[in-house]
């Protein structure tokens, strides 16, 4: 399996993972343009649009915790029940008379998406050879950023409906959904998870179904002392407490002003005088810059190293977004560089959201570190985008934006001090406990010169 070649199944199942974060993008972006009629319709103040806005976000934060369900009960069943909630909430959406109802069924459609995260990564990461690990999984974070592209322009272009169009912008995310519970029927279990649960029988049966008849179980015997009870607080314990915090902490400075200004980037965009009467094709275009800023990360987290790659991330992200707080009145070209800037560099900690806890975490607590470490998030998520239009009305635009830096400094702090580097180790390799590190790396190097 860690060496095998790419194949249709590993493009398919790439493809598929990929549906929830589309999906996240999406439903996290279209509320943008759907605020613009819904703030009047239903008499929003400046509290009930943060709610809104941080609504779904609130719900990842719900759905990240069921992560646990999958590391017991396995990756294949909630891969299409998850999408089943998101579909309904979608569609109930087009129902709604007032802000809590709103807020309710966007609170269960981020449960959905956060639900998916660990599901989806977690069985792709089983089923990744080692070479294109890191491309299969920074291909999920490049749909994100589709989906919120795809978002904008369905949004700004259905606007043309009438007075109610917030109610068939909103309900459009069921479309996606719909078509990817019918795509992943049929997906086979993990047999990493299977043999982790001492089903040896059920994962020869996956791998051979997968890899042909000669695949075996040799490659990926899971060790009798990795054998342990799923729990939560394994991911605080003195073997994984350090890349729990690592994983946590860039995370969360990486989304914390990320989302904050996909969520509001009309605002934003006004805010700076920028796209005037089409701004919702003017976030559209900042999500492109994001899309184009993951291409050469999925490049360079195996060339350069995962640590190397996020320390000079983090680094210009925060020049970037100290050039939109010092100079919020500036020219045209400083406020362009500042987005430029923060946009394309954030794409080695956006492929390194879902890569690293997917790495670093051992197939019996993989889903669960992948949903704990994206509910801890969420939470400085949440934070920035409730408190985001309520910034830009008291202090303005400027100091926003310095706050932001602050948070995304904290993040190249994050990786400084606690980083490690897993390029070119075996996933085995990669997901041992603090104290075997050394050991990890020095099988890593004898594996990339081929012993």
């Amino acid at each position: 399996m860690e060496d095998a070649k790419f194949s249709r199944f590993h493009l398919k199942l790439t493809v598929y993972s990929s549906g929830g974060p589309f999906l996240d993008g999406y439903i996290l972006s279209i509320i943008a343009i759907a605020l613009t009629q819904i703030t009047p319709e239903l008499h929003l103040d400046a509290m009930w649009s943060g709610l809104i806005g941080a609504s779904a976000l609130m719900g990842i934060f719900i759905g990240g915790l069921l992560g646990y369900v999958t590391d017991r009960f396995g990756r294949q069943l909630m891969y299409t029940v998850d999408f089943i909630l998101l579909i309904v909430a979608s569609l109930l959406q087009f129902f709604v008379q007032n802000a809590w109802e709103l807020f309710l069924l966007r609170v269960l459609l981020g449960i959905a998406v956060g639900a998916d995260y660990p599901i989806a990564t977690s069985l792709l990461t089983e089923f990744a050879p080692r070479k294109y690990r890191g491309a299969m999984l920074g291909v999920t974070v490049i749909a994100w950023y589709v989906g919120s592209v795809v978002a904008y322009v369905v949004g700004q272009w259905m606007l043309a409906i009438g007075p109610n169009a917030w109610r068939y912008i909103l309900a459009s995310s069921a479309v996606p959904g719909i078509a990817l519970v019918l795509l992943r029927l049929g997906t086979p279990e993990s047999p990493r998870w299977l043999l982790q649960q001492g089903k040896p029988r059920e994962a020869l049966k996956v791998l051979r179904e997968v890899y042909g008849p000669g695949a075996s179980l040799k490659h990926i015997v899971v060790p009798e002392e990795k054998r342990t009870r799923t729990s939560y607080w394994t991911l605080f314990n003195r073997t994984y407490l350090k890349r729990t915090l690592y994983v946590s902490g860039f995370f969360t400075a990486a989304v914390a002003p990320l989302f904050a200004i996909l969520t509001f980037g009309p605002t934003l965009l006004t805010s700076y005088h920028l796209f005037d009467g089409s701004s919702g094709y003017g976030s559209a275009l900042v999500s492109l810059l994001f899309i184009a800023g993951c291409v050469p990360a999925l490049w360079l987290v195996n060339r350069m190293g995962r640590r190397l790659t996020m320390i000079a991330s983090f680094a210009v992200m925060t020049v970037g977004m100290l050039l939109l707080g010092l100079f919020p009145n500036g020219p045209l070209w400083i406020i362009g560089l500042g987005f430029l800037l923060y946009a394309l560099f954030s794409g080695g900690p956006n492929i390194m959201e879902w890569l690293a806890p997917n790495e670093l975490f051992p197939t019996e607590v993989r889903g669960t570190a992948v949903g704990v470490t994206t509910c801890i998030s969420r939470l400085g998520a949440v934070a920035g985008t409730y408190l985001l239009p309520w910034a830009l009305s008291q202090y303005g635009v400027g100091p926003t934006m310095l706050a932001g830096a602050v948070v995304t400094f904290g993040g190249f702090l994050v990786c400084l001090f606690l980083a490690p580097e897993t390029r070119g180790l075996t996933l085995n390799a990669a997901s041992v406990g603090e104290e075997d590190e050394a050991a990890a790396e020095a099988r890593g190097r004898r594996l990339r010169v081929g012993e």
